[in-house]
Order: structure tokens, then C-alpha cells, then sequence
């Protein structure tokens, strides 16, 4: 198994703005490098303050020239949004630009908020993602397109950028559905299965549901890969702890109106309102992976014991967190968390072998 960092870049109270979010990223992005994280990756969303990235490959090519080994993830690339012609020769510029660092996310999405301001209907997500990635791994893969589907037509096209990893970059993907498990259970590529910030409960539940889809497409769930992501913050101060839930709770709040297309806003930030029979502060924190090194340390144990994962990513800055208190939780996190979860398990590279 190894461990992640990943950035949604949520603005929300920084006194710099954009600019400070994008300047603290990079800090923990470099710090995660330096205590020998595998992958960086950088969070998709659009037109609010959810996120500051609406472009992953932008991010991961800015943190091609700040970082020299951690690998850099698209987390993830909603694929119906995109032109995949495009998007093929973008994703093989960045492996070129990062040296061999590329990971390539996929998501269908679920933002009707984001599909309508793109004019796609999300009811359609699914089979467009099928066409779209059937182009781009052939561009990548082949470094030619000839491509008649019902979302898109290709003309023969040649590319001359092709990517420094070969067949392709590693491919991940968030969607669960049967199509999706069916297109890819032959492949490399390998679920990512985010927690939200409503922690293990929801996560284990996703997980059980990937599993019985994998037994529809006809596959063993132990035979195959998993990656997961989980909100984490490192603190011994009950106070901290709990504002790091209040945090999660606000991202939370967020993704609950984007999803239902329902947004209460003020200017161009999500309001801070609560939404129907939501978490209190005090189940947040309980919830997330949010405590002191061992109490951390526990629940990740926990994780790995019932899920096996092969890749574990972390969110230390979320909600807009405290750059001083975020990279404070990701040093503790190496330096102590991670010593712990050996004790108990062993050899972190050792954990997860499928």
C-alpha cells in the first residue's frame, strides 16, 4: 500500500484568497513529497468555491516544476465535460512535462450544477464517458483516432505527443456502475473510492456496493485493486478537532447543494447553510479520521483490516483549514501516524497486497 495527498482547494476563509490556496497547496504538496507520499492529486470542480481547481492537468503540470519524484493524479477528470481529443493530447503533455509522473483520474461526474453550465445532460454520463475514454486510451495507446459513436464522431487523426509511460499512464476511476466495472475489469485501472466527509460508515457502504457490482460483471472483489480517500486531521486538542469538524461539515454542505443543483449563494461562495437531517459537529469529527496520532492511527488501521486497499489518499486541508495546522497534521501523520499503522500491520509496502 501507499499514501496520498489530495487537494480539493476549497476556498473559504483564506485572508489571500485563490492565490494563498494555490500558495498552500504547494506547501503540502512539497511536504507530502518529502515524507514520500506516491501521488499528489488535484481535485476537478467548477464555478464556485468548492474547489479552486476546474482544471487537474493545469494543477499537476504547475506541480510538475516545484516537485521532482511524487507522482501527480488527476482527481479525477469529469470526462463528459471534456473534448477527449484534447484531453488524450493533454494528458500525454503532462507525462512528458512531469517525466513519467502522470496519473490519470476518471469520474463521470454528479454536479447537475456543473453538467448544465457545460450544456451536457448528466443522464448521459455514463455511456458519453464510455465513447470519450474508448478515444483516449486509443490516442494514447495507439497515437491514432478513427471513432464512430453516438456522442462523438473522429475523423482518422494522429497525435504527435504521445505519453512517456507506455501503453499509458496508471488509470483510476471513482464510478461504481456495472458499464464502467465491465469496461475496465481487464485493465490495469483501479477504483478510487472517495469517503466524503461522512467518513468510514459511508465509505464501507460504497465499498460493499462496488463489491457486489464486481460480482455482476462476474468478477471476485478480492482479485481486484482498491484505492480509497479519507478526510484526515492530526490533533490532540479536542478544540481543534472539533473545528476541523466543523470544517468537514461545511465541504459536506457544499456537496449536498451542488449535487441536488439547489445552491444557496452569496456572490460566488456556496453559503454556509445547514441541509436536512445533516450531521452535528461533534458526528462529523467522530466520523472522519480526525484525533490524536493513535486515534488516527486506529481508524486507519480499521480501514485497510476490512478494505485492503493498495493506495490510501489523504485530505489534510480541508474546508480551507489553517495552512500552520493542516501541515502540522500531515508532518505528525509521517513522523508519528505512519510508525504506528507499521507497528500493527508492518511494512506500510507490504500492506495491501491483492
Amino acid at each position: 500500500m501507499k499514501f496520498g495527498i489530495f487537494s480539493l482547494m476549497t476556498l473559504r476563509d483564506h485572508p489571500n484568497g485563490v492565490a494563498g490556496v494555490m500558495a498552500d497547496t504547494k506547501q503540502m504538496v512539497q511536504g507530502a513529497e518529502q515524507a514520500g507520499f506516491d501521488i499528489a492529486w488535484f481535485a476537478e470542480h467548477h464555478f464556485c468555491n468548492y474547489s479552486s481547481s476546474p482544471s487537474p492537468l493545469m494543477m499537476a503540470a504547475y506541480a510538475a516544476g516545484w516537485t521532482s519524484k511524487i507522482k501527480l493524479g488527476a482527481g479525477v477528470l469529469v470526462l463528459p465535460l471534456y473534448n477527449p481529443l484534447r484531453l488524450a493530447q493533454e494528458i500525454a503533455l503532462l507525462d512528458v512535462l512531469s517525466q513519467g509522473r502522470a496519473v490519470i483520474g476518471l469520474g463521470t461526474g454528479y454536479q447537475l450544477f456543473e453538467f448544465e453550465r457545460f450544456g451536457v445532460a448528466i443522464e448521459d454520463k455514463v455511456s458519453i464517458f464510455l465513447e470519450y475514454w474508448d478515444v483516449i486510451e486509443q490516442a494514447l495507446t495507439k497515437g491514432e483516432v478513427e471513432f464512430s459513436g453516438k456522442h462523438i464522431q473522429v475523423p482518422h487523426t494522429t497525435f504527435a505527443i504521445k505519453p512517456q509511460q507506455r501503453p499509458l499512464p496508471p488509470v483510476y476511476y471513482t464510478s461504481t456502475q456495472p458499464a464502467l466495472l465491465e469496461r475496465f475489469k481487464n485493465t490495469d485501472a483501479i477504483p478510487f473510492l472517495a469517503a466524503s466527509t461522512l467518513g468510514s460508515p459511508v465509505l464501507y457502504k460504497m465499498v460493499d456496493g462496488l463489491n457486489d457490482n464486481w460480482r455482476h460483471v462476474g468478477c471476485e472483489p478480492a482479485s481486484k485493486p482498491l484505492s480509497i480517500m479519507q478526510y484526515v486531521h492530526v490533533t490532540d486538542s479536542r478544540s481543534e478537532a472539533l473545528e476541523a469538524g466543523e470544517r468537514a461539515r461545511y465541504v459536506g454542505r457544499m456537496a449536498h447543494h451542488l449535487r441536488l443543483n439547489e445552491l444557496p449563494m452569496d456572490g460566488n461562495f456556496i453559503r454556509d447553510q445547514a441541509v436536512p437531517g445533516e450531521q452535528s459537529i461533534e458526528e462529523y469529527t467522530a466520523n472522519t479520521v480526525i484525533g490524536s496520532a493513535h486515534q488516527v492511527a486506529e481508524r486507519m488501521i480499521q480501514d485497510i483490516q476490512r478494505l485492503d486497499p493498495m493506495h490510501y489518499a489523504c485530505n489534510f486541508q480541508f474546508g480551507c483549514m489553517p495552512l500552520d495546522r493542516a501541515r502540522r497534521s500531515l508532518d505528525r501523520f509521517a513522523t508519528e501516524v505512519i510508525p504506528l499503522i507499521e507497528k500493527e500491520l508492518g511494512p506500510i509496502d507490504q500492506i495491501g497486497q491483492r
